[in-house]
């Protein structure tokens, strides 16, 4: 699919992410919105039902609902109901600790109803240090529950330095409920940040994740991982930042940012809650035109896997303290990783001229 089609953005998001709620059961380590508690001054029902129909007058195909933890919002079912009777796909990301028999039946009931279930861990050993003591079990029951129902509910894991070798593990646990795999990747927003030197893949897990998912066309990684296709064959995907373009969040209070990954003022489009409301900050906002229009410079702009990866993830930049013309940190032409790489020669050749 061709990239100049989304660079200059829709008329609406494809991809629209709704952190509804920062209130979580758990404390996750690497949470991009360091999730726990609740805002005050979250949307009430009412404000969130008339945004639900901005977005179906807008024609929001699928909304993606997260937090903290979504189903911890009392009006969560409500808002979901009201959702899916406007016409909008819901898709919902949870811990699964908060599902039980009758939310189960709520969830297999619904047809227009997405859920994905997080571990980060193929046992408790590994899963547990990151997201907290039991939910590994936890995150199991939900997962039979749904099972029971031959619901196809997608099981979602961000890939760390100390679950790499679990990959294949990960895909026999979600086989073995007739899920889908969804490998996420980590980064440095939120509680990221605090672990990010010590979780993030180092290069070599980084090339062996990007001939796994090769080898498992099969596997989701909603564009995750396009930074990797610089090493060749594209990943399944747009393999593009859509930041802004084609991407965006709004979190518990209404404000939108470009991307669920940018959650820093310097990357808000606006509130819903202003005049104009949503539909005038995706369409209008300055802040969106501008990545709109802009494009990866510096060494990147001239290296010869530009078209595959397009400078990488700008979160990950922004939240490293990279300039966002900078190369993605994990750029797969790093001098430890590949020293004979287009982007080390252009800057050799840079250097030189100098």
């Amino acid at each position: 699919m061709s990239y100049e089609i989304f660079r200059q953005g829709l008329e609406a998001p494809i991809c629209l992410t709704w952190e509804i709620t920062y209130a979580c059961n758990l404390r996750c380590v690497h949470c991009l919105s360091s999730s726990g508690k609740r805002r005050p001054d979250e949307l009430s029902t009412l404000e969130a039902k008339r945004l639900i129909d901005e977005w179906a007058e807008m024609k929001v195909f699928y909304i993606n609902v997260g937090g903290g933890e979504p189903m911890s919002r009392r009006d969560f079912v409500e808002l979901m109901d009201y959702a899916l009777a406007r016409g909008i796909g819901v898709k919902f990301s949870t811990n699964g600790t908060l599902i039980d028999e009758n939310a189960a039946a709520w969830i297999t009931s619904n047809d227009y109803l997405d859920v994905q279930i997080s571990v980060d861990g193929a046992t408790e050993e590994t899963n547990d240090p990151v997201r907290g003591e039991g939910s590994y079990e936890r995150a199991h029951r939900a997962m039979k529950q749904l099972a029971k129902h031959h619901f196809p509910f997608k099981i979602n894991a961000t890939v760390t330095r100390e679950n790499y070798a679990q990959l294949d593990a990960f895909y026999a646990m979600a086989q073995g409920y007739g899920a889908e795999l969804r490998l996420t990747r980590l980064r440095p927003t939120g509680r990221g940040g605090d672990v990010w030197e010590g979780l993030r893949p180092t290069h070599e897990q980084n090339r062996g994740l990007y001939d796994w998912l090769l080898a498992h066309p099969d596997v989701l990684t909603g564009d995750s991982f396009f930074h990797l296709s610089a090493y060749g064959q594209p990943i399944e995907g747009l393999n593009m930042c859509g930041a802004g373009r084609i991407v965006c969040c709004v979190d518990p209070v209404g404000e939108v940012y470009a991307c669920p990954f940018l959650l820093d003022p310097e990357f808000s489009g606006g509130n819903v809650r202003q005049p104009g409301g949503f539909t005038e900050i995706w369409r209008h906002s300055p802040v969106f035109d501008h990545l709109r229009s802009w494009q990866v410079g510096g060494g990147c702009s001239s290296c010869n896997a530009y078209q595959s990866c397009h400078g990488g993830c700008i979160a990950v930049k922004h939240f490293t303290g990279h300039s966002v013309d900078a190369p993605d940190p994990d750029c797969v032409f790093q001098a430890d990783s590949i020293p004979s790489a287009p982007f080390i020669e252009t800057n050799a050749a840079q250097t030189a001229d100098a």
